[in-house]
Order: C-alpha cells, then sequence, then structure tokens
C-alpha cells in the first residue's frame, strides 16, 4: 500500500475562533486506538465541546467525539474518552505557563491526517465578551460589502 502524503482535514471547529481570541496555535499528535483511527478515516468526529488540560506534565484532550467504529467489535472505544496530545516539553510548559493566567483555555481547531497521521491543532486562546463577538461579526459583515461593492465596479468596468 502506498504511503499517504498531504493534509486531509476531517473535523474543524468554527465556533471557536467565534468565541476566542486565538493568542498562540500547536500542532500535536495523538494517541488513539485501533478503532478510533479506523473511525476517523471514515471522516466522523466533533470537536464542538472539546478542550485541552494539562496534568501531572502531560497534555490531555477532552470531550472530542469520536464515534465507535461501526465495524468494531468489544475492542471499540469510548465516544468521548480522554485522549493523550503529543507535545515536546518545552511546549507543555509554555502551555502551562500561558494557561494559568485568568480567561485562558486551550481549544482544539482541527483534526485532521497529516502524511497518514492523526494530528490535532489546538490553541491558546481568550475567551471573547459578547461585545468582541458582535464587534467581529461587524467587520467581517463591513469587509464582505467592500469586496462586493469592489466586484460590482470592476465588472462595469468590463462591460464598458
Amino acid at each position: 500500500m502506498a504511503k499517504e502524503t498531504g493534509r486531509k482535514l476531517i473535523a474543524q471547529n468554527k465556533k471557536a475562533r467565534h468565541d476566542y481570541h486565538i493568542l498562540d496555535t500547536y500542532e500535536a499528535g495523538l494517541v488513539l486506538t485501533g478503532t478510533e483511527v479506523k473511525s476517523l478515516r471514515q471522516g466522523r468526529a466533533s470537536l464542538v465541546d472539546g478542550f485541552g488540560q494539562l496534568d501531572g506534565g502531560e497534555a490531555w484532550l477532552h470531550n472530542v467525539h469520536i464515534p465507535e467504529y461501526t465495524q468494531g467489535t468489544w475492542t471499540n472505544h469510548s465516544a468521548r474518552r480522554k485522549r493523550k496530545l503529543l507535545l515536546h516539553r518545552a511546549e507543555i510548559e509554555k502551555l502551562f505557563q500561558k494557561s494559568q493566567e485568568t480567561g485562558h483555555t486551550i481549544v482544539p481547531l482541527s483534526l485532521y491526517f497529516k502524511d497518514g497521521r492523526a494530528k490535532v491543532e489546538i490553541a491558546l486562546a481568550k475567551g471573547k465578551k459578547d461585545y468582541d463577538k458582535r464587534q467581529t461579526l461587524r467587520e467581517q459583515q463591513d469587509r464582505r460589502e467592500a469586496d462586493r461593492a469592489i466586484s460590482a465596479v470592476r465588472r462595469r468596468q468590463r462591460g464598458q
């Protein structure tokens, strides 16, 4: 069998970018069982309620939903078990120091296969207030309207 190359996206947490200010991102490996990998290869996962936690010098990913593998037997995994993240010691220490500050948390942004290995992109994030969320939405809407106006002007110039 040929070795996989490239990046295949499995799941993305779009709500995290809406609810948090992303301060720093990290790519981490995951310790998974065989049925979890097979379920991920079918493209089934959800990062919505997921969060990271540092415990005893190790990084853990909680509440990420990887459904049971349909052809699995008694060896199937539990869907929301905590999974160990594979990070360098320096990255774990940096995350630990920064996450101790008030309002900071670790959230998963995306889950993907990179060269055949399951990876998760985690972020050190700070929660947004409601007015920050409204401001972000307003900026996105203004940017879209400006892009539409520019493309309309370009279409008119091409037509003349």
